[in-house]
């Protein structure tokens, strides 16, 4: 993640006189404003967390995003003139209740202000939301987001968030799913303490989204159980988890992600004791909410022409914000290519 400003120093371009706001400074935020300010663009990040990098700090493990480098390329394009705003909630129409973020946010700024004081807005705000799996005793103490206890554990490790935020782990972890996420909740919990840690998958480990390698040399290697083809159906506890019901699954026909289909086997019900479940069932896009003259399509993504830009006049969008949860580098690819159509945009 170094090397975010996409020219020297001493070769920017004479300033523009334009002026940009970027929503989000995760990784397509990050390289927008690396291709922005190189054209001689004035660019301003906001984000709601207390430093730059979004789920590259705050979401993603050490071992296997290096924070350091990426705090680098935030160096460098300060030092060029980039201005961050941190701990900054830009919102549409009414302020977030339900983010994670807002456990660290300062100042609520209304997206219509920025929009009236920028020349163009981008908005790279990502995927923060995470999928519910809607069933019976999730709202039990005890069942969490796999990325919200991420969030929390490394939002406390910089400092950032008291330690009695930090979702407990308990002894009995079950993490529910087969994603890098899963895998990542998976080991940290390991990490946390927790004596058993499970992670269950309702397809096998041919199909897992982390791939055989990955979860073999990452869990099974860490003495992390892998129990393939099984599903949650249930949460149960009095007052907070207690054991989790699930059903065994096979595999049918393809579905429309071209994988095997996984389907309950009738009678096949059994429950085991578990202190705490992570869910990690993908995550969802998370715009700054229903901002005016900005169309989303169905799943919550926002709605970008061929040259990224919103329905809305001079507003752009990018990263997993428009696709969907993707990789690190397909973002970073993403936010380079939408600031090239800013740039056509402010020079036309």
């Amino acid at each position: 993640m170094r090397f975010l400003l996409r020219c020297r120093p001493d070769t920017k371009n004479p300033p523009s006189g334009k002026r940009v706001a970027i929503i989000g400074a995760g990784p397509a935020g990050l390289a927008a404003a690396g291709v922005l300010l190189c054209n001689g663009h004035e660019v301003h990040i906001y984000d709601a967390l207390p430093e730059p990098g979004g789920l590259l700090v705050f979401g993603i493990p050490q071992f296997r995003v290096p924070k350091e480098g990426v705090r680098e390329g935030v160096k460098e394009l300060a030092a060029a003139g980039a201005k961050f705003y941190t701990s900054t909630f830009v919102y549409c129409r009414e302020k977030p209740h339900h983010h994670e973020a807002t456990l660290l946010v300062r100042e609520f700024v209304d997206f219509e202000e920025v929009a009236r004081n920028f020349d163009a807005v981008v908005i790279t705000t990502g995927t923060w939301k995470s999928r519910s799996l809607n069933l019976p005793g999730e709202d039990l103490p005890g069942v969490y987001k796999a990325l919200d206890y991420l969030f929390r554990i490394y939002a406390n490790q910089f400092g950032y968030l008291e330690r009695k935020y930090v979702y407990p782990t308990g002894g009995r972890v079950l993490v529910i799913g087969a994603g890098l996420t899963a895998i990542d909740a998976a080991i940290e919990a390991k990490l946390q303490g927790a004596e058993k840690v499970t992670v269950a998958y309702r397809r096998t480990i041919n199909e897992a989204p982390a791939g055989r390698k990955i979860i073999e040399s990452e869990l099974l290697s860490r003495g992390i159980e892998f129990r393939e083809l099984i599903n949650p159906v249930a949460f149960l506890g009095a007052d907070r988890l207690e054991r989790v019901r699930f059903i065994k699954m096979r595999l049918g026909p393809p579905d429309k992600s071209g994988r095997p289909r996984p389907e309950p086997v009738a009678g096949s019900e059994f429950e085991e004791e578990f202190d705490t479940a992570l869910i990690a069932a993908g995550e969802e896009p998370t715009p700054p909410g229903v901002c005016s003259g900005v169309e989303y399509n169905p799943d919550g993504s926002v709605k970008v022409d061929e040259k990224m830009m919103t329905s809305r006049r001079g507003v752009f969008a990018a990263g997993d914000v428009v696709t969907g949860p993707s990789l690190i580098g397909k973002a970073l690819s993403s936010g380079m290519r939408v600031a090239g159509f800013v740039h056509q945009y402010l020079t036309a």
